[in-house]
């Protein structure tokens, strides 16, 4: 056997034992961490699902094993969202069920007892498959007959309501997006067939389970001598078995309604965040890169929507505070926004200054403040990037570049006599 199938199988093996552990402590862990615990489960079984299935194809095309199996990332600033999605969507279960082309390649293998066992979990999580897809497809609209009783009403007898033209099958999504009906039901006459679907749905976590200690035997047998390794590292939401807390911790949640305080405080992050926002903007019209308008914009959308970001995963614990200290943080932040606001046009000239401000600044303001160059006594004029300025009393004509709107170089000398004059007067 290869180090890589013995790394990959043991790693396999470690995944399994990972997914069972995460399935027990859905029972046992405290009930605010049992929602983390339950996606961490169904992410646990996912990656051993999809594991499997990964090392069994490259099992059966006689190819050597990936050195990294495929296991969910956990990102550290997206685990509420990835805890969010993980519940709503069962960890992606679904989409990691081998397809049909797999099952295909399966049958057509040499067939004995333990790739028969493989062959049949996957044929069950197909059926699981086609249970999640179907099983809704059983209801049907309905208007209850009028009997007084709501209860009887609703689980007696009634009349299928009209389908929409052109999508006559009751259970169409369609029809159940825009029922003709007042009610929801079973179609009559199927009810076996909604209870077995619903049945197949369900156990899909057991037989992601099943198909993974199925592979794992198949691969034991072929690959590793029959000589099962030891549990090797572990990737992927296993690790985060049992230590729920620090994957998803506890958080303050918005309140349901903000009193005067809060929503002041809410009010001072929201002109903090829009202040920012207008930074690239402010910079971006002072440095002549309007031209680039696509990625100024860009950069004043990354701030605004990392802003509100901030606002919303921090807002809750700023805004605990009782009674008018609740508004202190907003207070701040308005402060804030306001020299923001009032402060980024004078620093972005500063820094992006044009040619005839930039000579006030450099010269006329300094050196030359007491000479015939001195602001109120001389024309300037920009011609090709070139800045003249010529004394109204006579005298050399200065020559100074790069007279450039929006640019951060110094204005030097472009000729030997604008230098003398220069250093005349000590510049």
């Amino acid at each position: 056997m290869s180090s890589r199938w013995h790394r990959a199988i043991a790693e396999l093996s470690a995944q399994g034992h990972a997914a069972r552990a995460a399935a027990q402590r859905v029972d046992d862990a405290p009930s605010e961490e049992r929602t983390t615990a339950v996606a961490i489960s169904y992410t646990a079984e996912t990656d051993y699902l999809r594991s499997a299935s990964t090392l069994l194809r490259a099992h059966l095309t006689d190819r050597r094993p990936p050195r990294r199996l495929p296991v969910a990332r956990v990102w550290p600033c997206l685990r509420d969202v990835w805890k969010a999605r993980a519940l709503d969507r069962l960890g992606g279960v679904w989409r990691a069920i081998p397809g049909n082309a797999a099952l295909r390649q399966l049958r057509s293998a040499p067939s004995d007892a333990l790739l028969a066992a493989v062959v049949e979990q996957a044929e069950a999580l197909q059926a699981s498959l086609y249970g999640d897809r179907n099983v809704d497809r059983l209801y049907e609209s309905f208007n209850p007959e009028r009997t007084g009783d709501p209860v009887a009403d609703l689980v007696g007898g009634g009349r299928s309501a009209p389908t929409l033209p052109g999508f006559p099958d009751p259970g169409h999504p369609l029809n159940r997006a825009f029922p003709r009906g007042r009610g929801m039901r079973i179609q009559p006459g199927r009810q076996d067939e909604f209870n077995q679907l619903s049945r197949d749905r369900f156990a899909v976590h057991t037989r992601a389970l099943a198909f993974g200690d199925a592979v794992l035997a198949l691969l034991i047998d072929r690959r590793a001598g029959g000589v099962a390794p030891e549990p090797g590292r572990l990737r992927g939401a296993g690790r985060w078995v049992g230590r729920e807390r620090q994957l998803v911790p506890d958080r303050t949640k918005w309140p349901a309604k903000l009193n005067g305080y809060q929503a002041a405080t809410l009010a001072g992050f929201g002109w903090l965040v829009l202040a920012c926002t207008g930074l690239p903007l402010t910079f971006g019209q002072r440095a002549d890169l309007l031209s680039h308008y696509t990625l100024v914009f860009l950069a004043a959308g990354l701030v605004a929507s990392t802003g509100t970001a901030l606002v919303y995963r921090h807002g809750p614990k700023l805004i605990t505070a009782p009674g008018p200290r609740a508004a202190l943080p907003g207070v701040a932040a308005a402060v804030i926004a306001f020299m923001v606001w009032q402060g980024q046009g004078p620093v972005a000239d500063y820094y992006f200054a044009g040619p005839y401000d930039r000579y006030d600044r450099q010269y006329a303001d300094g050196c030359l403040a007491a000479s015939p160059y001195r602001h109120d006594a001389v024309q300037a004029m920009v011609d090709d990037d070139v800045l003249t300025v010529t004394p109204v009393e006579g005298g050399t004509t200065l020559r100074l570049g790069p007279a450039e709107d929006g640019s951060t170089h110094p204005l030097r000398p472009l000729d030997r006599a604008t230098r003398a004059v220069l250093d005349e007067y000590g510049c």
